[in-house]
């Protein structure tokens, strides 16, 4: 099936700045799918929500279209990527979407204090989606360093992608893009999830449910305490 974006009168200079993932469009749907499951639960109904990684910005609006009662701030470390952040942009002039925020350069491994201005419990959700395989362990450390300071109290921390458990990881197709990741940066590679369980829980937040997805990956949902 073939979903078009909710695309008002774009120029042809938009169109074009506007990057295509065919992984983010195979992805948003069921991802998108839990999300508002999950996020409909939270007790307040205006929500804040910070995407460490937006890359080229597909899930944030798509989410955006979904859940109008979610305020997006996107994000990306790639700012010397340019064609990220015009992306981006792109996808936000193009949908004339009020509540998908300007992207922010954000390198996660950094401490939260230099997290784009963010202060101290502000976000309800922070959400991260193929980010932790593609980045040295640093960056886990800081993702949930910063969502322990950064998280409003039973707000949420979820992670999408594919893991490790326990030191084993399965089935082989996870295997295979393990090597790869690995032969790519020597950094990379698919985090463990009880090594994420245990960050977690060193930041004030415990994991709350681990959810199977499609092509074997896994969405977990962490809740600070």
């Amino acid at each position: 099936m073939v979903h078009c974006y909710l695309v008002h009168g774009s120029s042809s200079s938009l169109l074009q700045a506007m990057l295509l993932s065919p992984q983010a469009e195979r992805n948003w749907e069921p991802v998108c799918s839990v999300l508002q499951d999950v996020l409909e639960e939270q007790p307040h109904r205006q929500l804040f929500a910070l995407e460490l990684g937006s890359g080229t910005g597909q899930h944030v609006i798509r989410f955006a279209q979904r859940m109008p009662f979610v305020t997006w701030q996107p994000s990306d470390i790639q700012e010397e990527a340019r064609s990220r952040c015009r992306s981006i942009k792109a996808y936000i002039a193009a949908t004339n979407m009020t509540t998908v925020l300007q992207p922010v350069h954000l390198d996660a491994s950094e401490p939260w204090e230099k997290w784009a201005g963010l202060s101290r419990a502000s976000c309800d959700v922070i959400i991260a989606i193929n980010l932790l395989q593609y980045s040295p362990f640093k960056t886990a450390q800081g993702v949930f360093n910063g969502a322990g300071q950064i998280i409003k109290q039973n707000g949420l921390l979820i992670t999408y992608g594919a893991y490790a458990i326990n030191g084993t990881i399965t089935p082989q197709c996870n295997e295979l893009l393990d090597e790869e990741l690995r032969k790519r940066n020597a950094e990379w590679g698919l985090p463990d999830i009880d090594v994420l369980r245990q960050l977690a829980y060193a930041n004030g937040m415990r994991m709350e449910r681990m959810i199977e997805m499609e092509e074997c990956y896994k969405l977990l949902i962490f809740r600070k305490l």
